[in-house]
């Protein structure tokens, strides 16, 4: 038999933010019209629509850095985003809300929130390509 690994990955805690209109996000908050995202911190986030009963999400995904990930490619799509041009292409986006948590790792928190996400659902969110 060859090398063992044994990885003990822990407890993660996410502190959400409130869900944010679409609108809101993309504002730029420099003269504070928007709202403010976490600059240069990682995490994990994620979109839905105001009109959910079910709690389904549309996106999850995670940032090396929050801003960038979710203004500038999610929403504005002045950055690659794997989901951001089919969502803005295909969704009334003034109906969709985000929200995101900051995490030290992002790609833990983003794969177990995808394995509840897919327990719950039997899906993954409709945007998300692959976990």
């Amino acid at each position: 038999m060859g090398e063992q690994t044994v990885l003990e990955i822990g407890t993660i805690k996410l502190d959400w933010s409130d869900w944010v209109p679409w609108r809101d996000v993309s504002a730029d908050n420099r003269a504070g019209a928007g709202v403010s995202i976490p600059n240069m911190i990682a995490g994990v986030y994620e979109v839905r629509s105001v009109d959910n009963e079910t709690d389904d999400r549309i996106y999850i995904g995670k940032a090396g850095d929050l801003r960038l990930r979710v203004r500038q490619g999610l929403v504005k799509g002045k950055l690659p985003h794997s989901g951001g041009r089919r969502i803005r292409e295909q969704e009334d986006v003034s109906r969709l809300v985000i929200r995101w948590a900051v995490t030290s790792r992002p790609a833990a928190a983003e794969e177990e929130l995808h394995r509840a996400y897919r327990a719950r659902f039997g899906r993954l969110p409709t945007y998300v390509l692959n976990s």
